[in-house]
Parts: structure tokens; C-alpha cells; sequence
């Protein structure tokens, strides 16, 4: 069997980000993918009806182009390119007029009235800084290169997102703030659920919330493409179970979650590493519908219909409630939905005249709730009509997450939750997380810093950290 310098297991965005930084360097490099395509959380399939093209997991990309590493590579010379749609985000509301999400920050200053030089202060330091802030925050834990940036962004960033909510005025503005804090599925009470707020609503004015012509499997290919450019190998349809059986290599780097981890055999971790392992906590699971539906979703906010990403879930202490139900194991008849209609800007993605529509819901991790009614009852308030336009449905339970994604535990999209406990210190308490107790063996999911998202960076710190520990060579973006 050939040798490699170094294996790689899973194909997401993190699997590549790590294959791509080692291959880039001159390294042999392996990824090795259970599934029988690439992808993890970036796939797109007919899963509905013949025409009607969905993504299964990731859909929009708020980190996609913010991310340090995915900006460094050439992946529009492999055939990705990315749509815009009118606004980034809408947030309708039942009894006054909700609000959006411009790109053009000094817009969204303007409609959002009376609190708009409070999000301008809030927001404008991360549009201005982001680069700074992307270099500080979007990894383990370290130096600081940018410490005055980072410190302003953290006294703000370490706040729960109900604090920072009551300097809000109107139910409008704290409604889109609560909609961008709650993308970090947890109650908007705890630690640092301000700092996913902050990042979302920044990066949205500074590069937008891209939507990948084709479906999100674009990317993936593109990656892939770029990657076996320079030489990588890739594997479909081998399940890992067992280090021992695959190709001689020298490092190992695993996009798998703690509870995959203990599973495997031939890892060699300590007894020590492994009850630190054994303790990382996951957070809370989703719900996800894809539709394919006879037109588009008629909001009864015109706004909501030119948005990429839609929040249907009412007031600030609706989207509230709705996190901390889902946190304590509760059902919520309300919960906050996720919606998006990638064909009304992507003419790919439906047979003409027709559309897909993509949701979910967070709900308790490992629910075997059937959320089919309630979801499509919280759209039919914001859109009456919504359900008329169904032609057919396709769910996710937290099971089938799972079964489709090892890595969502409990139907876990984030890996784990990111929590002030886990933020950084993902998956154990160390200053270097993507190192294991065996030398040779780096994990490399979002269980690692900084967590989860189509960005690329857990891969590219492992690898980076790899490279340092075995080749003596240091890399940067």
C-alpha cells in the first residue's frame, strides 16, 4: 500500500482545510470520507422530488468568505461562484414591521431608526476590524496579535446576548439582534452568546451571507478540485473504525467529534485524555425540513421574500423562550425557524416556476419529537398560504442527523455546545486543542477552536499545529 505523510479523515470543510494546508506544503496527503461523496455538512441532493436540489445540512454562508482561510484560496478558478440576494437576513414580525439586514451598514443604521447609533457603535468596530479580529478569535487560544481590537470586541463579545439586548429601544432591533444570537443555539442568558451576534450582523455588512450557486455541494467540489490540484488523494465510501487499517502514514488528523473518538480503536489516547473526552458536553440538537414547493413562500413582509436568510421567530422573548425550552428538554409550539429559498435567487435548484424551501428549529439534543407540524405552523403565521405551496417534504430528525453525520451528535450541527466552557477550551482545557495524548494523532472538527461553521480554521490550526510539532515548519494566513 502506498505511504503518506499524513492521513485525513472526513471530507467537510475542515477535513479539506487541513488536506489542502499540509498538500500546499509539499506533503503526501490522504483524506479518507465514510460516505460515498464528498462534502460532510456541504451537500446538495434531490431529496424531495426529480429537480428539486437541496442542501442537506449548511445552506447559507454568513463565515463562508469571511473566513482567513477559505479567502486564501483561488476556489473561484474551480468553478465557485456565489449569488446574492437583496438582503442578508430578514427578521418579520406579527404586529409591527419587522426588519433586515442590509449589506450597506449605514442602511441598516437608518431603518432601524432610534437604535441605530447603538448597533452602529455596537457593529461598526467589527466591519472595520474584522481582519484583526478573524486573526485573534478565529482559533485556539493565544497571544493576541491585535490585543486594543480584541479587547474592545471581548468586554462587548464575553456579555450573554439578553444583556446587551435591554440597550435596544424598539422590539424590531432587539428581535434582529436575537435572531443573530441564537444561530449559537443556546439560551440567549449564557456567556458569549453576544460574540455570534456581533460576528454574524459584522461579517454580513462586510462580506455578506453568500449563497453558492448550485448548492452548498459547490463548494465541496471545489475544494476537492483545488485540493487535487496540487496532488491530494481522496477516498469515498471507507468507514474509520481503525487506525490500523489504513495506509502507513507518519500524522493523523481526524474531523471527528469526541464521541467518534472513544469509538476507534488504535488511537493509543491515554487514560487521562480519554476521561477528558468522556466529559465534553454536546448542545442542543435540530429539526430540519426541505420542501419542494409550488411557488414562492408569500411573507407577508415583502422584505422577508428578497432576504437569504429568513428568522421566523417573533419578539426577542419569543426567540428567548424558544432557546431555553430546547436547552431545559422542553417542546415549544413557537420555536425559532431558520428559513431559507435558496431557488428564488439560484434558478439551479428548482424545475422554473417552482421553488425549495430549507428550514430547522433547535429543539433538545437527541429529541425524537416530530417537529413536521409545528415548524411549517410558525411559517404559516409569518406566510399565510405557506402550506398550499407544499409539493412534497423531506425531514431530519436528530437520529437521521446522526446516522447521515456521525459529527451531529444528537442532531449537534455545532459539535458540541459553545458555551463559555467550551468556546475555546474545545474539546479539553489545553492552550493547544487539536493536539491529542498521541503524537501523532490531531483532531481537526469543530470540536476543536473555533468551533463550528463552513470557515476551514479548525482544519488549518491542526494541520498548522502538525506541521510545527513534526516538520518544524510554520505556516500562516
Amino acid at each position: 500500500m502506498k505511504k503518506y505523510d499524513a492521513i485525513i479523515v472526513g471530507s467537510g470543510p475542515n477535513g479539506f482545510a487541513a488536506a489542502i494546508t499540509l498538500q500546499k506544503i509539499g506533503l503526501s496527503t490522504l483524506i479518507v470520507e465514510g460516505a460515498d461523496t464528498i462534502g460532510g455538512g456541504m451537500r446538495t441532493k434531490e431529496l424531495t422530488l426529480p429537480g428539486f436540489r437541496h442542501d442537506v445540512c449548511s445552506a447559507i454562508h454568513p463565515m463562508a468568505m469571511a473566513s482567513p482561510f477559505m479567502r486564501s484560496l483561488p476556489l473561484s478558478n474551480f468553478s465557485l461562484s456565489f449569488v446574492d440576494a437583496k438582503y442578508e437576513a430578514a427578521h418579520p414580525l406579527l404586529r409591527e414591521e419587522g426588519t433586515v439586514l442590509h449589506r450597506d451598514l449605514a442602511k441598516t443604521i437608518a431603518d432601524l431608526g432610534v437604535d441605530g447609533s447603538y448597533y452602529s457603535d455596537l457593529i461598526e468596530p467589527v466591519v472595520n476590524n474584522w481582519d484583526k479580529l478573524a486573526k485573534d478569535t478565529m482559533g485556539p487560544l493565544g497571544v493576541p496579535k491585535h490585543p486594543f481590537n480584541l479587547a474592545a470586541f471581548g468586554l462587548r463579545a464575553i456579555q450573554p446576548a439578553s444583556w446587551l439586548a435591554r440597550n435596544f429601544k424598539t422590539e424590531r432591533a432587539k428581535a434582529l439582534w436575537g435572531g443573530m444570537a441564537a444561530h449559537g443555539i443556546q439560551p440567549l442568558d449564557n456567556l458569549t452568546t453576544s460574540a455570534i451576534g456581533m460576528v454574524l450582523l459584522g461579517v454580513g455588512h462586510r462580506y455578506g451571507w453568500a449563497i453558492p450557486r448550485g448548492g452548498s455541494q459547490s463548494i465541496a467540489n471545489a475544494l476537492e478540485s483545488y485540493y487535487k490540484s496540487l496532488g491530494g488523494e481522496v477516498q469515498t465510501g471507507v468507514w474509520f473504525s481503525d487506525r490500523n487499517e489504513l495506509p502507513e502514514h507518519k500524522i493523523l488528523l481526524l474531523d471527528m467529534t469526541p464521541k467518534q473518538l472513544l469509538n476507534v480503536k488504535g488511537l493509543d489516547f491515554t487514560s487521562g485524555y480519554t476521561k477528558q473526552l468522556q466529559r465534553y458536553k454536546q448542545g442542543m440538537g435540530v429539526f430540519k425540513i426541505d420542501w419542494a414547493l409550488s411557488e414562492e413562500t408569500p411573507f407577508t413582509d415583502l422584505r422577508a421574500r428578497e432576504a437569504a436568510t429568513v428568522h421566523v421567530g417573533g419578539t426577542f422573548n419569543d426567540i428567548a423562550l424558544s432557546e431555553e425550552d430546547g436547552q431545559r428538554g422542553k417542546v415549544t409550539d413557537k420555536p425559532f425557524v431558520l428559513f431559507t429559498q435558496q431557488s428564488k435567487f439560484d434558478k439551479t435548484r428548482a424545475p422554473e416556476g417552482k421553488h425549495t424551501g430549507w428550514a430547522y428549529c433547535h429543539i433538545p439534543n437527541g429529541s425524537t419529537v416530530d417537529y413536521t407540524e409545528i415548524i411549517e405552523n410558525q411559517i404559516e403565521q409569518f406566510a399565510p398560504g405557506f402550506k398550499d405551496t407544499i409539493l412534497a417534504r423531506h425531514t431530519f430528525s436528530p437520529a437521521q442527523m446522526e446516522a447521515y453525520n456521525p459529527n451531529y451528535v444528537g442532531g449537534d450541527i455545532n459539535g458540541g455546545i459553545m458555551d463559555i466552557s467550551q468556546l475555546y477550551t474545545r474539546p479539553i482545557l489545553s492552550l493547544n486543542p487539536h493536539r491529542t495524548s498521541n503524537k501523532s494523532v490531531y483532531i481537526c472538527s469543530s470540536a476543536t477552536p473555533p468551533g463550528g461553521g463552513v470557515h476551514g480554521m479548525c482544519g488549518f490550526h491542526a494541520a498548522r499545529i502538525a506541521l510545527k510539532d513534526h516538520f518544524n515548519i510554520s505556516v500562516s494566513l
